[in-house]
């Protein structure tokens, strides 16, 4: 008897093999409804290095390279000591082994200091931003700025249903409506010259359904999260959805499919929003200066 490595919350018990196809076809099944993908594209996949960016790396090299698409990785060092080097020379490895192009850069490079060091700055000048909160802010700068230079079309992320899930919960805790409106497989509310439109291929896989694909295709990665992620609000939400969703199966689900219903609404609403250029570095914002410009020169006046 073939073995059972996988049940649907519909009670569906499902073998290797059977897996592998029902995670493929809800991939092209999100790619597809939600047009994420033309022909004639350039993709750029956002990889970490760990599981979800390196599954979301391989299903997008598979399935939409075929269509005159061509498909590249891109990933950025942020220097966090043996976690971050141990993820560089993971995807180093697979991209070498799947024949896809990478790019690499840093934080050292781009900004001239590693992670950490700049969380600590800030905090030395008593502004205690979490270590997330700032590795988001520059980690978006950089993609869509070298996706620019490298004239890629979309940038691809491997954020999962669980993760969307929680950046819903999380901006309707903190009435971040805006923010919300942005959410989605294809986030954004309008394309912006100068923003290069971000894309979801995992946006309705779970985070358990990513992590099983990811052993059984024997991916090179690690699944310990990021050290630096313990004392997020994300983390916080995380927790909480997860004890939740434990006792009550299909909520994480629930709330990504309500926020798809709504999402046409506060798409609309928000639509006449305004995106800026930054006065010192010309990329997006959404006031005079962007945020990156703001931590880079609070953190140069620590150095000087």
């Amino acid at each position: 008897m073939t073995k059972t490595i996988y049940t649907l919350e519909g009670g569906e018990k499902l073998t290797k093999e059977k897996f592998l196809n029902y995670f493929e076809k809800k991939v092209r099944k999100t790619i597809r409804i939600n047009k994420l993908v033309e022909k004639k594209e350039k993709i750029l996949v956002a990889c970490s290095g760990g599981k979800d960016s390196t599954a979301a790396l391989y299903l997008m090299n598979k399935i939409v390279k075929h269509r005159n698409v061509s498909v590249e990785a891109i990933h950025i060092d942020q220097a966090i000591g043996n976690y971050s080097d141990i993820n560089k020379k993971n995807i180093i490895k697979f991209c070498k082994e799947h024949n896809i192009t990478l790019h690499n850069s840093s934080f050292r490079e781009e900004f001239g200091a590693s992670l950490c060091y700049m969380r600590d700055s800030l905090k030395s000048k008593g502004i205690k931003w979490k270590s997330c909160t700032i590795c988001g802010i520059l980690r978006r700068y950089m993609l869509n700025k070298m996706a620019k230079k490298l004239k890629a079309t979309k940038i691809v992320t491997g954020h999962n249903l669980d993760d969307e899930a929680q950046s819903i919960l999380m901006n309707i805790f903190k009435n971040n409506i805006s923010l919300l409106a942005r959410l989605g497989p294809k986030t954004g509310i309008q394309e912006f010259k100068g923003f290069v439109p971000r894309i979801k291929p995992l946006y309705m896989c779970t985070e358990e359904e990513v992590k099983l694909y990811s052993r059984l295709m024997n991916f090179p990665v690690r699944y310990e999260p990021c050290p630096c992620r313990v004392d997020s609000y994300r983390k916080s939400v995380l927790d909480m959805l997860d004890v939740f969703s434990r006792k009550n199966k299909g909520t994480k689900y629930g709330i990504v499919n309500s926020y798809l219903e709504l999402s046409p609404i506060l798409k609309k609403a928000y639509k006449k929003g305004e995106v800026r250029i930054c006065k010192s570095c010309k990329e997006p914002a959404a006031g005079e200066i962007c945020n990156t410009c703001k931590i880079i020169n609070l953190v140069k006046k620590k150095i000087s």
